[in-house]
């Protein structure tokens, strides 16, 4: 018998099918160690040594494969074929050999197969080959690159930026993609310009025109710059006579897009469906494991001859000969050495179609998507007619040209898997788009008539935001990153609150720009677009053997220590100096009355700035510690300093204690304050309240918190209700519960509050103050139902008395069935299946629940995801 070794329980259990009782197949859940997150993981003095670390649950992994290797034939690596699959083979090999667990005439080898189909499997069984060394020394090179510059960088942005989380080799230059877009749109100016269009009709059948040219001169659509212009260009037409000039008639082709890569399928499914890059590779996974698509990995657009060849049966079979090609589409990557594995993404059988399937409504959505896609490719191109027609305006002492351009598709072709049909010249159905606006049929000496003019004034626009998928597409243009880094990158950002999702627009969040800022400054060849991809061309080399991963490395670490030593160096001062300047635009934005922005409102003689404490940035005056004037850096970058921050205002007075009470500006927003005593009873202003609005009666609730709501009728022990960091809450025998609305704070009496508290309790008591925020799920399973929760120490999923916590880079709202079941197996075996101690117990379950989980659902586990943060280490 052989072990076939795979990723994915999924995957294990459907291979293990195609070859038989001869083969045990089991899974190694991804990546079994990694770099321990600690000094001392890659040690450059001794040339680039690395330490790595078998995590706990995968430390059963390797000893249930090197049971089954004692009486074994030969060990068959089947990861993924890509550089991490090739990593985890390389991994797993040697932690095998570490523990002594492969005999010395024990054959090992090596296979990858593109699709999980019978016939690919058995074909990659056929031919065997070595661990490819090359692309396993890519790996170890990324890894010390992302760690060396992780751990070197991370630490000085905590000292230099308290507030900043982490910087990374891919991430921070993402980042700055973001932020640069960001700063391009603060910076940009709109001018005014008029555009001029006149709706004539021929024959009785309308169509648009716009103004192409006065006085034999072209108008650009810039040219007309103020009303009265196009006032004036307006009566000049009214007044002419209209004649048919020219008429250019241009047939044209439209050829089919390549099949999808990683990045590219992305792209698509962020515009036509809104799924996030991570979710939609969650769903390719899935469909991959399942099975219907190849590979989901790659950057290759090329698709493998019998891909080809069915794609032709298929088009040929559903849509007739006409919209088959001569000749097979032949696609190149663009990239210089796509080697994430060797095909486009594909379905495996496209003769199901996806209304064929039995799939969930996303996964029906990625499916379809890739089914088109992959048979347009290889479809017939459209055939469209464009026409463009010139109409001269005849005036006296004047000339004037409109412009009117229209299309007919002739041959839908490929477009027919979009809907679009073959629209004669009688059609007449447009709907305005460049494929849709059709002309009357017009011809040289026609005299159409005028119906009407029309003038509109319009603005120049900023550049737009970037979207997730046109980031993506940004970065792989740029050469920064792989396509198994994008998700993982955008997914890192968004984590440490760098960039905010607003619709589908990427903004980054003031503690992003100022790290952006920062490494510019005083870091700037390191987050250069070319420097960056330079790097990646780099490892790409060393993946095709053709340069040695530790001269990389050496000749990177020589000049990056330099570059660290010289910020270490760097005093707070020269740091604030170029935040201020490179941020001036965002934090400090003009006024409309032209006085000086960075005039402190309060003192009048002081200069705002940038100051840096223990929670991040926030503005200051340089009069400190006379002034005390400060805000938060959003309400600069608002244009609302002055009004936020005015100084102190009395609100009134309160009738207990006869002392003032106060509504301050912090750096963490406004606050009430009673009295100016050493120590004065202070509350921040809860979410949603306007300080403006604010009154005395509302103050003084504020600082009655906490309040007492009265004993519990079962302890006899008082219950508090109160405001805290993650809002408002009660309190009763040291443990919390939430309310839902703030006002509630003030007016939750005896009986709600025991009900929540009940309601708290019969959940387990998790959810407290310092709880996640978790999107809570539930799936059906046959050893008990399967719950995703929000704890008190993060996420977690639940069946019966086992919980078990969820990876970081594994959000509540995506975890799906068979990782939550292969969660709960992991757990149950680490922990041998004993109970928990009493204090921890979970609400009551089925007594049976704990045994039937850790023995059913052990062979439905799901694959560990590769680790999000393969690229750029997180901390």
């Amino acid at each position: 018998m052989k072990v076939v070794v795979v990723e994915s329980p999924a995957k294990a259990k459907t291979i293990n099918k195609y070859l038989g009782k001869d083969y045990e197949v089991l899974a190694s859940f991804g990546h079994i160690r990694d770099l321990p997150a600690k000094d001392g993981s890659v040690r450059p003095d001794e040339d680039f040594a690395m330490s790595w670390e078998v995590d706990t649950a995968a430390k059963k992994r390797i000893s249930d494969i090197a049971s089954a290797l004692k009486g074994a034939d030969g060990l068959i690596l089947a990861t993924d074929p890509d550089r991490e699959g090739e990593a985890i083979s390389w991994h797993i090999l040697d932690v095998l050999r570490a523990k002594k667990a492969l005999k010395k005439d024990t054959p090992v080898q090596r296979v990858v197969f593109n699709a999980i189909t019978k016939d690919a499997v058995t074909a990659a069984m056929a031919a065997p080959r070595d661990i490819d060394m090359p692309l396993v020394d890519a790996y170890l090179a990324r890894r010390a690159l992302d760690y060396l510059v992780g751990f070197t960088l991370s630490p000085i942005l905590w000292r230099k930026l308290p507030g900043s989380r982490s910087a990374g080799r891919v991430q921070s230059v993402a980042l700055r993609l973001v932020s640069d877009r960001e700063r391009e749109i603060e910076k940009f100016r709109p001018d005014e310009y008029w555009s001029v269009e006149a709706q004539l009709a021929q024959d009785g059948k309308s169509f648009v025109t716009r103004l192409f040219a006065v006085d034999g001169k072209k108008t650009d659509k810039l040219d007309i710059k103020t009303g009265e212009d196009a006032q004036a260009l307006k009566e000049l037409i009214e007044a002419g006579q209209f004649n048919v000039a020219n008429v250019e008639k241009k047939p044209t082709k439209r050829n089919p897009y390549a099949p999808f890569t990683t990045s590219s399928l992305q792209q698509d499914a962020s515009s036509r469906l809104g799924l996030s890059p991570n979710r939609t590779m969650q769903i390719a996974q899935r469909l991959y494991e399942d099975g219907l698509i190849t590979y989901m990995r790659t950057d290759a657009v090329q698709m493998a001859p019998e891909g080809i060849a069915m794609a032709r049966s298929v088009i040929g079979k559903y849509f007739g000969a006409e919209y088959l090609p001569e000749k097979a589409r032949i696609y190149q990557s663009k990239a210089k050495n796509a080697q994430e594995a060797h095909e486009a993404i594909r379905p495996t059988d496209m003769f199901k179609r996806p209304e064929s399937l039995n799939l969930d409504a996303d996964q029906a959505k990625i499916y379809g998507l890739i089914w088109k896609r992959t048979l347009a490719s290889q479809m017939a191109s459209a055939e469209i007619d464009r026409t463009s027609v010139n109409i001269a305006v005849n005036v006296p002492g004047r000339a004037a040209t409109l412009r009117a351009t229209g299309s007919v598709v002739k041959f839908p072709g490929f477009l027919t898997l979009y809907g679009v049909e073959a629209k004669s010249d009688n059609d007449n159905d447009s709907d305005g788009d460049d494929e849709g606006r059709e002309l009357p049929p017009l011809a040289v000496g026609d005299k159409p008539e005028l119906k009407k003019v029309e003038i509109e004034q319009h603005f120049t626009q900023p550049p737009a935001r970037y979207t997730e998928a046109s980031l993506i597409k940004k970065m792989e243009e740029l050469g920064i990153g792989r396509p198994s880094t994008y998700a993982a990158t955008l997914t890192t950002l968004k984590d440490r609150d760098y960039v905010k999702l607003e619709g589908k627009a990427l903004h980054p969040e003031d503690r992003g720009r100022i790290v952006t800022s920062f490494l510019e400054s005083f870091f700037s060849r390191y987050v250069e677009y070319d420097f960056t991809a330079h790097l990646e061309e780099q490892l790409d080399q060393v993946s095709a053997g053709e340069l040695d991963y530790k001269v990389l490395l050496r000749d990177f670490w020589k000049d990056f220590t330099v570059a660290t030593e010289e910020i270490k160096d760097l005093r707070v001062s020269e740091v604030l100096d170029a935040l201020n300047d490179m941020l001036a635009d965002h934090i400090f934005p003009a006024k409309e009355d032209g006085s000086d922005p960075r005039k402190c409102p309060t003192c009048g003689t002081g200069t705002l700035s940038l100051k840096l404490g223990k929670f991040g940035a926030f503005i200051g005056c340089s009069n400190y510690p006379e002034c005390k004037h400060t805000m938060q850096l959003s309400d600069a970058a608002t244009g609302q300093s002055s009004e936020a921050a005015t100084g102190d205002g009395v609100l009134g007075t309160d009738p207990a204690s006869g002392e003032e009470v106060f509504l301050k500006s912090g750096r963490f927003g406004p606050y009430v304050q009673l009295g100016e005593g050493k120590e004065p009873k202070r509350s921040s202003l809860p979410k949603g309240w306007d300080a403006a609005s604010l009154t005395l009666e509302k103050a003084l609730q504020l600082l009655s918190l906490p309040r007492e709501v009265g004993l519990h009728p079962e302890t006899g022990l008082p219950i508090s209700a109160g405001l805290g960091r993650y809002g408002p809450f009660l309190l009763h025998d040291g443990k919390y519960a939430n309310l839902p609305e703030v006002e509630e704070v003030f007016t939750v009496g005896i009986n709600r509050a025991v009900d929540l508290i009940a309601q708290k309790a019969a959940n387990g008591g998790r959810g407290g103050r310092g709880a996640a925020v978790a999107a809570i799920q539930t799936f059906e399973h046959d050893g008990g139902p399967i719950t995703v929760r929000s704890g008190r120490y993060g996420p977690y999923v639940n069946q019966g008395k086992i919980n078990a916590t969820l990876p970081k880079d594994l959000k509540p709202e995506d975890v799906t069935l068979e990782q939550a079941i292969a969660l709960i197996a992991a757990r149950a075996e680490a922990t041998g299946g004993k109970k928990k101690a009493p204090a921890k117990k979970p609400a009551a379950k089925k007594p049976a629940a704990k045994k039937a989980t850790a023995k059913m659902a052990a062979p439905k586990k799901a694959a560990a995801k590769k680790p999000a943060g393969s690229e750029d280490v997180p901390f």
